[in-house]
């Protein structure tokens, strides 16, 4: 579990021929941060900036606090924007209206980027790659709205409107949006939900028509259902084609529906069948490679036989012959006393059979964490989080170790020494900062900043040492930087 880093040290006082600095525990722990109909963030509409940016702030510390090491933030609702966009307009949930910028103008995405990798977590920009407009928004629609813009393109379902998945200049538009969030910020992962086409309405088809007919018209020999996931595969091998064209080191993950079709496995009785109804093949996308994680939304108890979430985990494992990475989605929020009631233990013992199969779990919603609904912050913290963790490494998208850090200065104080220093030879993601204490190497920081306060009752007194490692942006570890602080 904690991989061991040797190297030798040539400037200790008495050398030392080698000694073996232990990096974290290995496990992705993320958590969605839903901008939609403000679930988790901002608390309202068109709070002040000064308010909105308090609140980002006391989500990053609460999931720093947590031990969680990544944020999903929705940054694309529906056809709208939390962050500055010349594409699509600013999202009403931000500002109070769509289309208006918030005033004073500053941008939410790279402030949670800065916010996140200062507290040495990752942050992935989640999009919904084709709701155009939800129930929840109150309106009026901005001139920049694609469903004004380009009408043909927005089909009413329901009580919401989509984007045909099936025309190509849907597909270009969100794969457009996706690139320009990918070429202008420093992120680390794109991710995207459940929804490809929308699930059912009842006795009611997608109006797709168009799109259908001109595949036709055309001499398509698909039938309409093939038609229709032909689309949706072509638009996520093309997102990650793209993406690592521009960014190799950029995650790509997927949150599908947790169940693939009833009856897969045996014993998985009832269920969304996305494949048929959705027209996502995601076990098809998995095995194929075409994405980095695979989030399986397992929003069912362990007892529950129909969804059981132990078979389905399981089923998910079993099927990743890329060695991608797996990282199922929990119903964290289910711990709320007015909606599912579940003890926190149901989490715990999710992570815990988790730890078997994968390499870790992303969590839903913030909301429940930050009002401890059922003590669950709590039980996070005292059992399976009480430890600090990295994310996995991808060797498939580099496995090269960087360069150590090198020390620029030490200053010493009263109480504690203020260490500085710079990355090696290649960008860094973050850095662990270990301190021998009682003749074990103990971690105490994972952060972005190469600078760090040591404080002098945090180390031996006789030996007074840090250990500093880098961390790059696939999750590669150097070997390690030692600092005498005596």
């Amino acid at each position: 579990m904690f991989p061991l880093l040797a190297l030798t040290l040539a400037c200790a006082p008495e050398p030392i021929k080698q000694v073996e600095v232990p990096l974290p525990m290995r496990e992705f722990r993320g958590i969605w941060v839903a901008t939609v109909d403000n679930i988790d963030w901002p608390s309202k509409r068109g709070i002040p900036t000064g308010q909105a940016m308090t609140e980002m702030r006391a989500i990053m510390d609460k999931a720093q606090m947590l031990g969680l090491n990544a944020i999903i933030f929705q940054v694309r609702p529906h056809a709208d924007a939390m962050y500055d966009s010349a594409i699509e307009p600013w999202s009403e949930y931000l500002t109070g209206k769509q289309g208006k910028a918030p005033n004073p103008k500053w941008d939410p995405l790279a402030y949670a980027i800065e916010q996140a990798h200062r507290r040495g977590m990752e942050l992935h920009a989640w999009f919904n790659p084709y709701r155009a407009w939800h129930p929840a928004a109150k309106g009026p629609k901005a001139p920049s709205y694609i469903g004004k813009t380009n009408p043909g393109l927005v089909k009413t379902y329901g009580t919401y409107e989509w984007m045909d998945p099936s025309e190509p200049d849907v597909q270009k538009r969100t794969l457009d949006v996706m690139m320009d969030v990918v070429k202008r910020y420093d992120l680390d992962g794109i991710h995207i939900d459940d929804y490809f086409y929308p699930y059912k309405v009842k006795d009611t088809d997608f109006p797709d028509g168009p799109s259908w007919k001109r595949y036709k018209d055309a001499g398509g020999d698909l039938d309409r259902g093939d038609f229709r996931r032909k689309s949706v595969d072509d638009f996520i091998q093309n997102v990650y084609s793209e993406i690592k064209k521009e960014k190799p080191w950029v995650k790509f993950g997927i949150s599908p529906f947790g169940i693939y079709r009833p009856g897969q496995p045996e014993g998985i009785r009832a269920g969304v069948d996305q494949y048929a109804d959705l027209y996502a093949d995601c076990l098809k996308w998995f095995k194929e490679g075409w994405c980095d994680y695979l989030t399986p939304q397992l929003y069912w108890p362990i007892k529950q036989t129909p969804q059981a979430y132990p078979t389905l985990l399981n089923y998910w494992a079993e099927n990743n012959p890329k060695g991608r990475h797996l990282w199922p989605g929990n119903y964290t929020g289910r711990t709320d006393p007015n909606n599912g009631n579940w003890p926190c233990s149901e989490v715990v013992n999710q992570i815990k059979l988790t730890r078997e199969k994968a390499g870790g779990n992303i969590h839903f919603s913030m909301k429940c964490l930050m009002k401890n609904w059922n003590g669950i912050s709590d039980a996070l913290l005292a059992g399976p989080y009480s430890t600090k963790a990295l994310p996995p490494a991808s060797p498939w998208l580099d496995s090269e170790a960087p360069g150590a850090p090198v020390l620029s200065k030490v200053v010493a104080y009263d109480s504690y020494w203020t260490v500085i220093w710079r990355a090696g030879d290649e960008p860094i993601r973050f850095f662990v900062v270990s301190a021998l204490k009682e003749n074990v190497w103990k971690t105490i920081r994972i952060t972005g900043d190469p600078i760090v306060d040591i404080r002098k009752h945090s180390v031996d007194a006789e030996r007074g040492q840090i250990a500093i490692t880098a961390i790059d942006r696939t999750g590669n570890a150097s070997k390690p930087l030692i600092v005498d602080i005596e």
